[in-house]
């Protein structure tokens, strides 16, 4: 552990021991232990259509709970949350899981619908998902592409958020910040993005989806040792025939390599500012994120209302949720107690 890592640690410590002292008679039973990997299935999809999509979704948990949403990145899916769904339904959530645009079951309304992945898009989606379902208010948790829109979401509808738990933190970006060269260093990790970029990338990308998702999963997760039923249970979500074109217009649209829908300009004008985020938050990472993500100390002050930081050892890789669920499930049950 570096220096940085200890001092971070300890002040999360810290607070987390004066937060006790605090509230120790609200303080809900301690939660059962959670074994990563023990749970295969989300059960039987649902379906609602919200905006441009017909989203598929798992719903755990009495429908009269307190909503919390997770989201996936990547190229994983909802089984990213096969264990934390089910713990949090057991205390009382509605726990509500659904496939992003390209992914899964989840299906544009229509064929002439731009299969536009900008991170804009993804969060009007997820705006449009709570509106079909009734859901005025919820609790956020996202990784990657997940923690982004939960980000976004957050910063431009904070009224829709009760409370935020997002992997590696602040993640929202702009085409303007995208145009700034990063350091020889940075810009390998991002070798996919440039890949992505011409034609001999989008096309490989779609006669190797499963195998190009492996060589990401590995990556970003060096110390995940994961079986090859963990892995094709996601990557059967990347047959969707809107993932390739929704994963490169993503990453191209970063380079401005995309413009991007007018429908979403409005947006963007705001994301680029780079809002803060008032709503109570907890940021999490891995110590053995293998992906590329931004240091703690750079987006803290990003977050204006209650936050914290958790680092979460033991080898733990990019995909926290599904390698760590107990962290994920306690930073859930947290992050409402801030």
């Amino acid at each position: 552990m570096n220096t940085l890592t200890s001092v971070i640690a300890a002040a999360v410590l810290q607070l987390g021991l004066l937060g006790g002292a605090q509230a120790a008679e609200s303080t809900p039973p301690a939660l059962a232990p959670i074994v990563a990997g023990s749970h295969t299935s989300l059960g039987q999809l649902k379906h609602v259509k919200a905006g441009l999509l017909d989203v598929a979704y798992a719903e755990l948990g009495p429908a009269d709970g307190p909503v919390v949403i997770l989201l996936h990145g990547w190229p994983y899916d909802i089984h990213s949350y096969a264990d934390v769904a089910p713990a949090l339904a057991e205390r009382g959530y509605r726990v509500l899981v659904p496939y992003a645009r390209g992914y899964g079951e989840t299906r544009f309304l229509s064929a002439q619908t731009l299969r536009n992945g900008q991170p804009a898009a993804l969060a009007e989606d997820l705006v449009a998902f709570m509106d079909a379902l009734g859901v005025k208010q919820a609790v956020l948790g996202g990784y990657d592409w997940g923690a982004r829109t939960a980000d976004i979401v957050a910063a431009l509808w904070p009224e829709r958020v009760k409370a935020l738990v997002a992997v590696s933190g602040y993640l929202i970006g702009s085409q303007e910040l995208g145009r700034k060269p990063l350091p020889p260093a940075a810009e390998l990790q991002w070798w996919y993005q440039f890949y992505f970029a011409s034609e001999r990338g989008r096309e490989g990308y779609r006669q190797n989806t499963h195998d190009f998702a492996r060589v990401i999963w590995q990556t970003a997760s060096p110390q995940w040792q994961f079986d090859e039923a963990t892995f094709a249970r996601s990557a059967a979500a990347l047959d969707n025939p809107d993932h390739v074109a929704v994963s490169v217009y993503n990453y191209r649209w970063r380079l401005g390599l995309e413009t991007g829908e007018p429908r979403y300009d409005a947006l963007e004008r705001k994301l680029a500012t780079v809002p803060s985020i008032g709503v109570p938050t907890i940021a999490l990472e891995g110590d053995a994120n293998g992906a590329p993500h931004p240091p703690a100390e750079a987006y803290a002050k990003r977050y204006t209302g209650k936050y914290q930081y958790r680092l979460i050892e033991g080898g733990v890789g990019h995909n926290l949720p599904q390698e760590a669920p107990q962290a994920f499930v306690q930073a859930i049950v947290d992050v409402q107690r801030l």
